[in-house]
């Protein structure tokens, strides 16, 4: 295909790479359909005209201005694969206008919700504790290790946010034959019901619950509405395990919890990240500690480039994107999730 005739793609996928999402076949396939123009995030409205006036698509989530969408009449859409949805761009413009702005963060949903029951399963029973004691030569051995042991099978599980990784992490626990209770406003009581999950209030899901999974977006509804009383709430001993963002949780009062022995608790999201060393997080026991890794794999990160290749296929026959997850304009101005800095 000459280059002329080719669909323009500007590629600003900060903090991202076209490497890192594609592989060599996918991205070799982008490139021999596409003209790619790379782009720093921040500098779209210096491409020019003829770039701005042909581009279809843009991939990444560059901030952008009602005077630089008015430069691309042939936008058809915004392929976020940062994941978060944030507040950079007129949605409502975007909308209006027709161009789909999708988002390939489902792609991490299910390497997530493993490594979630993977936590679940070392605080219920004490495995990287264990691990520890024994490098030290200080292990207990048979039922004196058990002391706080418990089952994550038959549990009371409690999960808040039933989005794409809630909705993964219900599929991960289902062999666990757990009762599970969802809490969710965003959810119609129908939808929880037919995924087999009891549909219950916030103090239902904390104050009944062995196992508290925090796996809902960051929104301007709910930013740090997990405090000191919604842990004191929790039962004795129960797990609360954050997977999503820091910042739905009063990250001081959960360490405060957490110290006092009241619950124990797992994050692989910080309110900072990277923590500063002295951070008292750190030395905490009780906590299990994971650097923001939950999700990255290298096997997620080419799902996205498959993806974004398959709905730019649909979009270029008059097809809406079937495989990306579509921005809703009733919720995307809600999103406040922080940009990530690293992959």
């Amino acid at each position: 295909m000459a280059e002329a005739e080719r669909p323009l793609a500007i590629s600003a996928p900060d903090p991202r790479t076209l490497e890192l999402i594609f592989t060599a076949e996918a991205l070799a396939r982008l490139k021999s359909k596409y003209e790619i123009v790379e782009a720093d995030p921040d500098g779209i409205a210096g491409l020019g005209d003829v770039v701005l006036s042909r581009a279809r698509y843009i991939i990444g989530q560059p901030p952008l201005s009602k005077e630089t969408l008015d430069r691309m009449p042939a936008l058809r859409s915004i392929l976020n694969v940062e994941s978060n949805l944030l507040n950079n761009m007129p949605y409502e413009v975007l909308f209006e206008r027709g161009i789909h702005v999708v988002t390939t963060g489902q792609v991490f949903a299910l390497p997530v919700a493993e490594i979630g029951l993977g936590f679940a399963l070392s605080l219920a029973r004490g495995i990287a504790d264990a691990d520890l004691d024994f490098r030290e030569g200080r292990e207990l051995w048979g039922g004196e290790g058990n002391a706080r042991a418990r089952l994550l099978s038959g549990a009371d599980i409690g999960i808040v946010g039933f989005g794409d990784l809630g909705k993964a992490l219900n599929r991960v626990l289902s062999g666990f034959r757990a009762k599970v209770k969802v809490f969710d406003p965003w959810m119609p009581r129908s939808i929880l019901e037919d995924f087999g999950v009891q549909p219950a209030s916030l103090d239902e899901v904390l104050s009944e619950s062995d196992f508290v999974f925090i796996v809902a977006a960051v929104t301007s509804e709910n930013k740090g509405f997990l405090g000191a009383q919604a842990f004191a709430s929790m039962r004795r001993g129960a797990a609360f395990i954050l997977l999503s963002r820091a910042d739905v949780v009063d990250f001081d009062a959960l360490v405060a919890a957490v110290a006092s022995g009241h619950i124990v608790a797992a994050s692989d999201v910080y309110p900072v990240e990277p923590l500063p060393l002295d951070h008292p997080v750190r030395g905490l026991k009780g906590f299990l500690r994971s650097a923001h890794r939950a999700g990255a794999l290298d096997s997620a990160f080419k799902q996205m480039g498959e993806m974004v290749l398959e709905d730019m296929d649909l979009m270029d026959r008059g097809l809406p994107p079937m495989r990306c997850k579509r921005a809703e304009r009733e919720t995307v101005s809600r999103m406040r999730s922080k940009p990530v800095e690293r992959n």
